[in-house]
């Protein structure tokens, strides 16, 4: 998905996303268009961080064909795949520029206070966890990996580019908040299937 921010509406204007064509041949060279206008290779770095994260929404839009009969789940599933829109959209503009759209604590926030309210009921871990149990939580154990994976690139820019510090602490909080999700919705932990060290040595 392009991110694209209207850079003509007005300073007081609400943020405008145009999507006028879904083609445009611009890539066809191998480049793409930040969000504030830049052409960089599609193979960029910011580029592969924003589009991981545009990844980890598709896995994540995939766990919610099995999330509609829990609404707390499927709630919580569809506010984190907003904000990963709004992820995408601070990453696609170097820190450095004026840019409304960013992550706030309060998205941080807000993670953290949906693990501590789920990770309440679920019984302690006495080993790791296989990916695995019902549908949804296996496709959220896939979804897990692909943040971590989103994380490593966003930290990996962070070391060459200006970006949103923010960025970084959603992402981390957001796979620790899958993996918590996927246990709760395991029968709250009790179809976790667990790592046997070994087990077949």
């Amino acid at each position: 998905m392009r991110y694209k921010i209207n850079r003509f509406a007005k300073e007081d204007d609400p943020i405008m996303v145009r999507l006028n064509r879904i083609y445009t041949r611009g890539g066809d060279k191998g480049k793409t268009s930040l969000g504030n206008g830049q052409r960089v290779a599609k193979h960029n770095l910011r580029v592969d961080a924003y589009g991981t994260v545009d990844e980890a929404n598709g896995v994540l839009g995939l766990a919610r064909l099995y999330t509609t009969a829990d609404k707390s789940a499927d709630a919580m599933l569809a506010r984190i795949q907003n904000d990963l829109f709004d992820l995408g959209a601070d990453l696609c503009i170097p820190a450095e520029n004026n840019q409304k759209l960013r992550i706030t604590q309060v998205q941080v926030d807000r993670l953290e206070a949906e693990i501590d309210s789920m990770n309440e009921s679920l019984a302690p871990l006495t080993s790791f966890i296989l990916p695995g149990g019902s549908p949804a939580s296996a496709h959220l154990h896939h979804g897990r990996t692909v943040v971590r994976r989103a994380e490593r690139l966003i930290c990996l820019l962070a070391e060459a580019e200006p970006v949103n510090g923010l960025t970084i602490s959603y992402i981390n909080r957001l796979s620790d908040h899958l993996f918590v999700l996927a246990r709760r919705l395991n029968q709250n932990g009790a179809s976790d299937i667990l790592w046997i060290p070994g087990g077949n040595a």
